[in-house]
């Protein structure tokens, strides 16, 4: 027994990935031998789907197992040959489906379908703008296929994972091939790694900016955080000066010396004397704040301003009670008046 196979009679975790997804997900091995990259047949929640060992965890005990859905059996060359004959069906039902979009003109472009393996569920696919109401479109389509329909939207990431095709790099896209999530990629990754944010050169086949550029970002975080930044002051073989730029991969410095010349030197051969956040050119900065902040002269100057016509309004008291006060006031008046 080895890492890469279950132990007969003994309950094992295993991760199996489905064909249209990149996920894994967790099943009881239920004492059956399955080895990394059987095909085998599962028992999910909306019936029993093909899907691929893409991971051996570990024993489990009974309890946790019967949390968890069944592996059925390990699929076989009947399983496998039914599996493909579901492809001619699915390019069938996608064909079908494209012309009920047709008729009830919903604005939603058809990207792929899935049928079960036992026949009973249809999937498709599709991408669109914004929400879509296709429930007419779902009980048509219920009425001509005789199963139970869902219709999925799906991001444009999720579509050329679906597609597939070729990279920028020459090779089949990542998500496609081996990528079982979407990380998050912003232009800070692009920036961290000095690239030049031109959309052609950066995006990938969705139009978003490519996977890849994570792969490295890590190390580039790294190298930034190890060397000199720009704006730092060193000293050099060739005397003191700013550093202007930074190559990371390179690990190599632009230094403009005191003296009006540029040099080119290596990170290791350069000492920082004084970091960008000490320069002066940065000093003024605290002293800005604070005189930002209003003073309590200010702030009395400004509770003597006018108050405007609503603040008026919400201070003004009810016209009885006006009314009171200045019939009260007149009759100690006249009262004062008397004597």
């Amino acid at each position: 027994m080895t890492d890469n196979e279950t132990v007969e009679g003994e309950q094992w975790e295993v991760g199996v990935r489905f064909q249209r997804s990149g996920k894994a997900y967790s099943f009881a091995s239920k004492g059956l031998v399955v080895h990394l990259g059987d095909e085998v047949l599962v028992r999910t929640e909306k019936g029993v789907d093909l899907g691929q060992v893409v991971e051996i965890g570990g024993r489990v005990l009974e309890e946790a197992a019967k949390g968890l859905m069944p592996v059925v059996r390990v699929a076989t060359e009947e399983d496998l040959e039914h599996s493909r004959g579901q492809g001619e069906k699915e390019k069938s039902a996608l064909a079908t489906c494209a012309e009920k979009v047709g008729e009830h003109d919903l604005p939603m472009k058809l990207v792929d379908a899935h049928l079960s393996f036992d026949n009973t569920r249809l999937v498709f696919y599709f991408s669109a703008e914004g929400r879509v109401d296709f429930r007419d479109l779902v009980r048509d389509l219920a009425k001509t296929f005789r199963k139970r329909i869902e219709l999925r939207q799906i991001g444009v990431r999720d579509e050329a994972k679906l597609l597939g095709g070729i990279g920028p790099c020459g090779r089949r896209l990542c998500c496609k091939t081996f990528l079982r999530h979407f990380e998050p990629v912003g232009i800070r990754v692009a920036k961290d790694q000095g690239l030049a944010l031109n959309p052609n050169k950066i995006s990938g086949l969705c139009d978003r900016l490519m996977c890849c550029l994570r792969f490295e970002h890590k190390m580039y975080q790294e190298l930034k955080a190890s060397l000199p930044s720009k704006g730092d002051k060193v000293n050099t073989e060739g005397g003191p000066g700013r550093v202007t730029d930074v190559h990371l991969l390179k690990e190599e410095l632009v230094v403009a010396l005191e003296d009006g010349r540029e040099l080119r030197v290596a990170a290791s051969e350069a000492d920082v004397v004084e970091g960008r956040d000490e320069a002066p050119s940065r000093g003024p900065k605290p002293q800005a704040q604070a005189e930002k902040q209003p003073s309590n002269e200010s702030r009395k100057e400004e509770e003597k301003k006018p108050r405007s016509k609503q603040a008026r309004r919400r201070r003004r008291r009810p016209r009885s009670e006006r009314k009171q006060t200045q019939s009260g006031g007149r009759g100690e008046k006249k009262q004062s008046g008397g004597n």
